[in-house]
């Protein structure tokens, strides 16, 4: 084999160790898989048992599942805990776990409920995760933190305002974070997809077939000829989480076709 052609099978996270929250399906899943095929150790947080820890079974020792409520402070904690409990550290924490709110869609109706319970999940379980992984990384004076966000930030949405609220707020925090951890070597980053063709993004379209969601997804995308596909998604994290991205810090990686420079808006992300 030729030394480029050997290259393209380097194990870009070799000994690296990851917690994925939300890793049980979707873009976790696809970000877990990949982690793992390129060496990493990786933890699948998540509230789906069945989900993870099949996953985690069909791997191998160098997976564990633990059930993880990204709401609840003390179950982020453990998580990060029994990470470094087995593995001896933390390398990257890719903050995942997302809900997408078809409550809040108009601001004449929105009850605060909904907006609490959307908020809660998506940013200020993100807030937490990277809280609890900052605390072991500082000392090591290293590490990546990740939130996966949406192109929803990047235009208007004219639903599902708890959503973009949430989503722009990850990205607020990620740009502060990386401006404070920064000084310990920690880079923090951040993911916008545009819309991934997962059971989460079926939720919002529950009447909808698979084939009948893509469809739409197509339609309105930019860049034609492709699907995105939660591998997209999988693949820019492994960028930003390896030494390929060792200088970038404060980012907020747009995957979304050129879209949200295209349009003003859009009814659904």
């Amino acid at each position: 084999m030729s030394n480029q052609a050997s290259t393209l099978f380097v194990k870009r996270l070799e000994g690296d160790v990851a917690i994925i929250t939300g890793g049980a399906s979707g873009i976790g899943e696809a970000t877990g898989r990949l982690f793992w095929s390129h060496g990493a150790k990786i933890v699948i947080a998540d509230i789906q048992d069945d989900l993870g820890e099949a996953l985690c079974k069909e791997l191998d020792e160098n997976a564990m599942y633990v059930h993880c409520d990204v709401t609840d402070e003390e179950q982020v904690k453990k998580t990060v805990d029994l990470t470094v409990e087995k593995y001896g550290k933390l390398d990257i924490m890719h903050n995942n776990a997302g809900v997408v709110d078809c409550a809040t869609r108009s601001i004449l109706t929105i009850e605060k409920s909904d907006i609490e319970k959307v908020l809660g999940v998506n940013l200020i379980g993100g807030i937490l995760g990277a809280k609890h992984a900052a605390r072991v990384m500082v000392p090591a004076k290293k590490g990546c933190i990740l939130f996966t966000t949406s192109a929803a930030t990047l235009l208007a949405c004219t639903l599902c305002h708890g959503y973009v609220a949430s989503k722009q707020g990850l990205i607020g925090i990620m740009r502060n974070i990386a401006a404070e951890l920064g000084q310990f070597g920690i880079r923090v980053n951040s993911i916008s997809p545009y819309a991934v063709l997962t059971n989460l993004s079926k939720s919002t379209m529950p009447h909808s077939s698979t084939d009948q969601l893509r469809a739409l997804i197509n339609e309105t995308t930019n860049l034609k000829g492709t699907d995105l596909k939660a591998d997209d998604i999988a693949r820019a994290a492994l960028y930003l989480a390896s030494e390929d991205g060792q200088y970038v810090s404060g980012l907020n990686l747009v995957v979304d076709g050129a879209f949200s420079i295209t349009y003003p808006s859009v009814p659904f992300i």
